[in-house]
């Protein structure tokens, strides 16, 4: 017997402007390819040209009448960042739908990126968060729905504020544990700052629970020459359908968090099932790791001196408090 997957109904995008981080395989290209069903245009930014010009095609053989384009994004470089921004700045375009999607996970030995931070840090984080800065024009122009992707290792572990760069004693979970509670207090902050602001910006989370997804995968650029133990476990158990999901069903939280009316800003969106490791989407508890206001106003502030992106018309620190009469 056929396993039953979960699903939504996504509402008519038609005229809606998307973009979609890592959509070059995985939940990322799915994500891009249920939105593009829905009738939105879709902008692919990718860092391998030859896997994005494939990703389109797979998205046109099941739905021929998809717009989609690609654009250059390595998010483990903020030049490449700041390009992108200007890019699409220059198109002068609103955007309505943005999800940040792409990302890298536990590579063995420490990396950094171009700009010299630990390259999970840099690249699921820094590199996401100088992004909404260089886009903010555009976001607010379009209103637009803001989802994060987190994981849940963002319910592990801590941020190493002492170490944010893991110099001293790298541990490849942790600090992609660390990455991913940054970019959950930044995903939340977003929407406090867009509401105390007036931004017109709707943030919210989501985390795809546990798939067979290609961040455990063999990657010989990460220094990882073949699959994981991990990842092998993983597929086993997706294909028998016991506790974790698969990717068609990894992405519907993002989804459902980026286009469904009923889901708001400052929200968490993931599985239903046991353990919120697969299942139907649905709105959960923020991770305890997500909660602090202070942590996020910190994360903030810490990012916006790393990546020397600002926010026009963001408020002060001292203004976010209150303390300003």
């Amino acid at each position: 017997m056929a396993r039953r997957q979960p699903d939504i109904n996504v509402p008519d995008l038609s005229g809606k402007l998307a973009v979609v981080t890592g959509a070059s395989d995985g939940v990322g290209l799915g994500l891009a390819a249920r939105l593009a069903a829905a009738g939105a245009e879709v902008v692919m930014p990718v860092r391998n040209p030859g896997k994005g010009e494939a990703a389109m095609a797979k998205i046109r053989q099941r739905y021929p009448e998809a717009a989609l384009s690609l654009r250059a994004l390595d998010l483990s470089s903020l030049d490449s960042v700041a390009a992108l921004g200007a890019t699409l700045r220059g198109e002068n375009r609103p955007i309505h739908i943005l999800i940040n999607n792409a990302g890298v996970m536990t590579p063995p030995d420490r990396q950094t990126t171009a700009d010299g931070y630990e390259l999970q840090f840099g690249s699921n984080h820094l590199g996401h968060f100088a992004l909404v800065g260089h886009l903010l024009p555009l976001l607010r122009a379009g209103r637009a729905r803001v989802t994060s992707q987190l994981s849940v290792a963002a319910n592990e572990n801590a941020i190493n504020w002492d170490d944010l760069n893991w110099e001293r004693s790298y541990h490849g979970r942790r600090a992609y544990s660390q990455s991913k509670i940054a970019f959950g207090l930044f995903g939340l902050e977003l929407d406090r700052r867009s509401r105390a602001g007036g931004w017109g910006i709707t943030s919210n989370i989501a985390h795809p629970g546990v798939a067979p997804t290609s961040l455990l995968a063999a990657r010989p650029e990460m220094g990882r020459a073949k699959d994981t133990a991990g990842v092998r476990v993983i597929r086993v158990l997706s294909r028998r359908g016991i506790l974790l999901g698969t990717v068609e069903t990894a992405l519907l939280p993002a989804l459902l968090a980026a286009t469904s009316p009923d889901a708001s800003g400052g929200r968490f969106y993931g599985p239903s099932g046991l353990g919120h490791l697969s299942g139907a989407p649905a709105e959960q508890a923020v991770y305890s790791r997500l909660r602090s206001e202070d942590d996020a106003r910190r994360i903030w502030q810490l990012s916006e001196d790393l990546t020397h992106t600002s926010f026009p018309g963001a408020l002060s620190m001292t203004e976010m408090r209150g303390d300003v009469r």
